[in-house]
């Protein structure tokens, strides 16, 4: 379910930072109703991402706007703040609790590049990952490109979950599994963030997940797709494990190889994938893959967080997580 917070209070609140973005979106549980301990919305931070074509003018722009807003980093300039950006971690640079028209927000800055890769190859599947769930889409110009990527983003998520799950399962296991996807070893999932996190992300909000992803799924000639049931059936034949495993996005075949291929061996990753297709394994496998790319990518842009945010605000964003984290145990007791 949609928030209390309008499309109107989204754009008032981008009307505070530079316009020249190609793609804003809000997202997490100031914007949809999460279950658990996050359900209390009219609290909850709002989370934020801003695709820029140039990082640098984007920057210098919102210094002049918000200097308030950035750490230490904002004496060394733009420069500076967008080489920390697309350098280090995923790509993405964060300022956070920052106090916006009223409400707590916290807003990313990525350039319209990295998120291409992104979305087409999982380079890091952080922000790809984001853009699996439901989002609230503030500000979007009109690059075909740039929807056409959204769009693979969504079918390689459809494929990667087909993967892992059995011949016939539910709406809701599908959607649960994709949600889970960018989480995979994410460090964050046992320490700072609570356990149930994907199932509460997914429970109150299978009507949005099924309006992202209803249209995939009812032309994928791999599937049979019972709507009014909420049921679905796909191929688990090694001809249709292969046919979805040379699909998926170039990173996650390239780990897919790197964790099967034996020393000394160096097969082509089309020779790993078919040996994958047959293997009982090969969901399992595909996991391993997505944690590969998952866990470096999170601890690295975590790392970068102590120096976007400060120490201070770090500790305090922390301390909220764990805090977050400590309801869900005590909800559990």
């Amino acid at each position: 379910m949609a928030l209390q917070t309008s499309g109107v209070a989204f754009r008032r609140i981008l009307s505070h930072f530079p316009e020249e973005l190609s793609l804003a979106f809000a997202y997490g549980s100031g914007v949809y109703r999460q279950a658990g301990p996050n359900s209390d919305q009219k609290n909850a931070m709002l989370d934020f991402v801003f695709t820029v074509d140039d990082p640098i003018g984007w920057h210098s722009k919102n210094l002049k706007k918000n200097w308030s807003h950035y750490s230490f980093l904002k004496f060394l300039g733009p420069k500076m703040i967008t080489s920390v950006q697309n350098n280090y971690g995923a790509g993405v640079y964060y300022n956070t609790l920052i106090l916006c028209d009223g409400r707590l927000i916290k807003y990313g800055v990525i350039s319209t590049r990295a998120l291409m890769e992104d979305l087409l190859g999982w380079n890091n599947l952080y922000i790809a990952g984001r853009l699996q769930k439901p989002v609230k889409i503030v500000a979007m110009n009109e690059d075909v490109t740039l929807r056409s990527a959204l769009d693979k983003n969504l079918k390689s998520a459809v494929t990667a979950a087909f993967l892992m799950l059995p011949e016939s399962f539910s709406e809701e296991e599908l959607f649960v599994k994709i949600a889970g996807l960018s989480y995979a070893g994410d460090f964050r999932m046992v320490i700072g963030e609570e356990k149930a996190k994907v199932l509460n992300i997914v429970k109150p909000n299978v009507a949005h997940f099924r309006e992202l992803y209803g249209s995939i799924l009812q032309e994928d000639p791999q599937v049979v797709y019972k709507i009014q049931q909420g049921h679905l059936e796909i191929d688990k034949s090694p001809e249709g494990q292969f046919t979805q495993l040379m699909t998926l996005p170039k990173t996650l075949q390239q780990q897919i190889n790197r964790i099967m291929d034996p020393p000394g061996k160096n097969r082509d990753v089309e020779e790993t994938l078919l040996q994958v297709a047959h293997d009982p394994d090969c969901g399992d496998v595909v996991r391993l893959g997505l944690s590969a790319i998952v866990r470096p990518s999170c601890i690295r842009q975590s790392a970068k967080g102590i120096f976007t945010a400060g120490l201070k605000k770090s500790m305090i964003y922390s301390s909220l997580k764990l805090r977050k984290m400590w309801k869900g145990w005590l909800r559990k007791t």
